[in-house]
């Protein structure tokens, strides 16, 4: 190949190509090393500083959410608490206000029941003067009519007495 031999032939050809090897790689270092990677540098800077920003905003949202959710619970047991005493408070007073009015219609009941069992009383005792007369007068009837003697009404009465009442 004539570029190969041109090389070992001409030694002043290599320096060149050494000089202008370095003349260009100096310029990209230049470029690059000196005017790109600063931006470069300050971008991942600027980004780190961003992901970092945003974590410790997430890190304090975060907390500032448990706090919230810690103050629901508290709000939420304490409702719980004061819903839990109102519906016993209820109970208490449903269950006074019942036992007042059971001991008012067992009152009711019992003076009721008091009047008629003085009712059933007299109409059993007029019952029982009016089955004596009527059994009276059966009975003098009857032992006229047998024996042909009259009974005197006091008598048959007294005599009816004796044998209901023992």
């Amino acid at each position: 190949m004539p570029q190969i031999a041109q090389l070992t032939a001409d030694n002043w050809y290599l320096a060149s190509q050494l000089f202008w090897l370095l003349v260009v790689f100096a310029a990209i270092y230049v470029v690059i090393g000196r005017g790109m990677l600063p931006k470069i540098e300050a971008t991942v800077d600027a980004r780190d500083r961003k992901v970092a920003d945003d974590l410790a905003a997430a890190k304090a949202a975060h907390a500032t959410a448990d706090a919230l959710e810690e103050n629901y619970r508290q709000q939420s047991e304490a409702a719980r608490t004061a819903a839990q005493a109102a519906v016993a408070d209820a109970k208490s007073k449903a269950a006074l206000d019942a036992e007042k009015r059971l001991a008012k219609v067992d009152a009711e009941l019992a003076e009721k029941l008091g009047k008629a069992e003085a009712e059933v009383a007299s109409a059993k005792s007029s019952a029982m003067a009016e089955i004596e007369s009527v059994a009276a007068e059966a009975a003098g009837e009857l032992v006229a009519k047998l024996s042909g003697v009259k009974v005197a009404a006091a008598d048959a009465k007294n005599a009816v007495k004796a044998v209901l009442h023992g």
